[in-house]
């Protein structure tokens, strides 16, 4: 016990990702896995929301479990204040919550003039009111307030003391792409359980393109204001926009082809905030 105790606490940037998967992909086999993997869809729209609970308190369980381990009290105090950093400048918080929507309608309004399938959710549901408040409710309490405790609270700031925000944002943004591999395959299954490719793979290249490269911009966001709370604002926002409000009815090739107009559009974001940066520390010289 004391040697794994000595190894989290000389290795808690390994010991917090090896644990987030154990415990949430744990979670994915242990409750989803006598359903067939992949499930059926009738299955998956029964049992996700208990399927995922394990799943989504992989990351902040894993950042409670190592920061008493590695900073006991004090870090507990730290991840705390910065849950709680809100006096930060406004257009953080525009950022922050207008990034992820207004990118994602820049690209849907004028695919969708050529497809109805690009059409946003918010536009074609008849239940306006409960789609905003399930996307809103989802994304904040499902994705940042379960997950950036762990991810952008525990993980981040480590890696930053040996790399740099890019690298960082790069090494946290794959690894979190590859973290909803599982659940994605276990609700890919079709009518009968069988894998359907057209399920599986959008979103497969959403997390290992998309999600990098918007985990970079999260990173530099929290780089500018230490504050979790804005990242956790980030993330719903994303959630949010992508998956529930602004979420077409497409699917296949054309969910493919949204997502990689999306993912390009991002890496212009992220070249932008890099010279941004380079340019800044050299008028700083």
């Amino acid at each position: 016990m004391i040697h794994i105790k000595n190894y989290l606490k000389s290795h808690p940037i390994s010991s917090y990702f090896i644990l987030t998967f154990v415990i949430s992909w744990g979670g994915v086999l242990l409750l989803g896995g006598p359903y067939g993997m992949p499930t059926t869809q009738e299955n998956f729209q029964k049992l996700w929301p208990i399927v995922f609970l394990p799943y989504l308190l992989g990351p902040s369980l894993s950042s409670f479990i190592l920061t008493g381990i590695v900073d006991g009290k004090v870090g507990f105090q730290s991840l705390i204040a910065r849950m709680m950093t809100w006096r930060v400048k406004i257009k953080w918080y525009t950022i922050a919550l207008l990034t992820a929507p207004l990118l994602v309608l820049t690209i849907l309004v004028p695919l969708s003039m050529n497809s109805p399938a690009y059409l946003p959710a918010i536009f074609t549901t008849v239940d306006k009111l409960g789609l905003l408040i399930t996307g809103i409710a989802v994304g904040f309490f499902g994705g940042g307030f379960l997950e950036e405790p762990g991810w952008t609270g525990f993980a981040v700031p480590r890696l930053k003391l040996q790399h740099s925000l890019l690298s960082t944002g790069l090494i946290t943004g794959f690894l979190w792409g590859v973290w909803h591999f599982l659940p994605t395959f276990w609700g890919s299954g079709d009518s009968s359980g069988v894998l359907s490719l057209s399920l599986l793979l959008p979103p497969c290249f959403f997390y290992l393109a998309v999600l990098p490269a918007f985990r970079v911009l999260m990173v530099w966001v929290y780089d500018r204001t230490k504050s979790l709370l804005v990242v956790m604002l980030m993330h719903m926002s994303l959630t949010t926009s992508t998956l529930f409000i602004l979420a077409p009815s497409a699917n296949g090739i054309q969910l493919f082809f949204y997502y990689l107009v999306l993912a390009i559009a991002l890496w212009i974001g992220v070249l932008a905030v890099k010279l941004a940066a380079n340019t800044g520390e050299q008028n700083s010289l």
